[in-house]
């Protein structure tokens, strides 16, 4: 009996899994129409804050190469990160999804290593294109689960993986391992104790390769640099000697005995080291990302692919103040408050740039609003898939060729589950913040005009009730509970 009951339970697994395959399959079945796709290299910065970019106002170093992407493409002034924080940014960035739905809210840690995963019958943007003949690649820090599970980004629609599974991996920069798929790629001389391979020079190479196999059919590589996330460390080569006793420090050393974060025998890898020089560090990391970028640029137009491949850049939170980092004294969130954690402005709002020469007139700047959501769409549309499902986004195509009836969207939403719970909302110019959601009814909702308050200094909650009456009913009507990531009382 107890036997028959075994199989019975096998059976019915197997069945539920056979029928999430096959809806799965279904949503993907689109009709594509455009034969000659154009190719989509999409890359990520990590904790890189708006002001981090001299084409958004950094003083302090100069990013040449993304500045020129600028001058030949077009800037967004008004686009937003999916969360800010890494893991839920980039659930909202695969499935085109704000945080009121994407499945990933949150960076949680899963017993056995890695992040909360993708679930199976996640629809990701690798799995769309993938659908509509893309050759799909990832190089970089992935975070939305561990190697051979469901979250897996060879089991979410990407072909090719080189970089971190696990968020926390992705601290250090002189790891042992990073993975090639399922397989674990070692770094030559690196053994948490002795520093000779950097990472993102070897991420950077695998990307380059890929490019170059695929220059002949349609791909898309999504290109999340570890960049300028924290442990705050660089190679002493030329990028960083051009920082070298530039700027006045305030060293950055770890004192505590139970916090054994430095290279060594006892190091914890997911903590950061010592850093002397943070700020100095800190600018020849994003350099060496700049640098980064204009290989890729390069590489496209030594392909003779340019004319044909579209790339976008952006961040995937606000900046960081971890490891050293000093962003008042790079002013990194470029003027607006907040940071990485925080639903003001600091904390979400991303530098986007997009080239794609011959198609986006030059040196153009939008103030449309727009979010990592919008991201799906946009590429559905561009590699000519005509129908979409489940996503929250619009595409900002028009926005990008110059063309008229650009869509725009009644509102942007926000949640993350820390700290009391936090919401955010943007209404045209009107930006609403909760910082207790936990409380529910009971929360409190501080209101911005970012038209005239940019910096979010001015609550005007008191003055616009109607509006705030808007806000709440939208914050409460935007999402859909989550036992993992609960948000109220009544789902914890």
């Amino acid at each position: 009996m107890r036997l028959r009951n075994l199989w019975f339970v096998f059976a019915l697994t197997v069945f539920f899994i056979s029928c999430k395959e096959a809806v799965k399959e279904k949503v993907l079945e689109e009709n594509v129409k455009q034969k000659n796709k154009p190719n989509i290299i999409y890359i990520l910065a990590d904790d890189l804050g708006y002001g981090d970019l001299s084409s958004y106002g950094q003083k302090k170093f100069m990013t040449p190469n993304i500045d020129k992407m600028a001058a030949n493409g077009i800037k967004f002034t008004n686009h937003y990160s999916g969360a800010a924080v890494c893991a839920p940014a980039r659930s909202s960035l695969m499935t085109g999804q704000h945080t009121g739905h994407t499945p990933i809210r949150g960076n949680r840690e899963v017993q056995g290593g890695g992040q909360t995963p993708l679930p199976e019958n996640a629809i990701t943007i690798a799995e769309i294109l993938k659908s509509a003949g893309y050759v799909t690649g990832a190089f970089g820090k992935w975070g939305l689960g561990y190697t051979g599970r469901e979250g897996d980004p060879n089991a979410q629609g990407f072909d090719e993986f080189y970089g971190y599974n696990d968020q926390k991996m992705a601290h250090r920069y002189y790891p042992p391992y990073l993975w090639r798929n399922q397989e674990k790629d070692s770094l030559k001389g690196n053994d948490w104790t002795n520093k000779v391979t950097y990472a993102p020079d070897v991420i950077q190479e695998e990307t380059m390769y890929f490019l170059e196999e695929n220059k002949d059919k349609p791909f898309f590589a999504y290109i999340p640099l570890v960049l300028p996330h924290a442990e705050l460390i660089s190679p002493k080569d030329s990028i960083f000697k051009k920082y070298e006793g530039k700027f006045a420090e305030k060293s950055h050393l770890i004192t505590s005995d139970n916090y054994t974060s430095d290279y060594g025998p006892d190091m914890e890898y997911y903590k950061y080291c010592s850093q002397k020089v943070p700020n100095a560090v800190y600018a020849s990391m994003v350099d060496r990302m700049d640098v980064y970028v204009g290989q890729i640029i390069d590489k496209v137009n030594d392909l003779g692919i340019a004319d044909n491949t579209i790339i976008m850049f952006a961040s995937d939170n606000g900046a960081h103040g971890e490891g050293g980092a000093d962003i008042d004294f790079f002013n990194s969130s470029g003027g607006l408050r907040g940071k990485k954690r925080d639903l003001y402005d600091g904390g979400i709002r991303s530098p986007f740039i997009v080239l794609w020469p011959g198609k986006i007139k030059k040196g153009t700047s939008t103030e449309h609003l727009s979010a990592f959501w919008d991201v799906v769409p946009t590429v559905a549309e561009i590699a000519g898939i005509v129908s979409l499902k489940n996503t929250d986004g619009i595409s900002f195509l028009p926005s990008l060729l110059g063309m008229k009836g650009q869509q725009k969207h009644k509102y942007l939403y926000w949640e993350f589950a820390i700290k009391g719970g936090r919401q955010a909302i943007r209404i045209d110019d009107w930006k609403g913040v909760v910082y207790n959601a936990f409380e529910g009814e009971k929360s409190n909702l501080e209101l911005y005009n970012l038209y005239v308050d940019v910096k979010e200094e001015h609550n005007v909650a008191k003055e616009h009730p109607e509006i705030v009456a808007e806000m709440k009913e939208l914050l409460a009507s935007s999402r859909t509970p989550s036992g993992i990531f609960p948000l109220h009382r009544k789902e914890r």
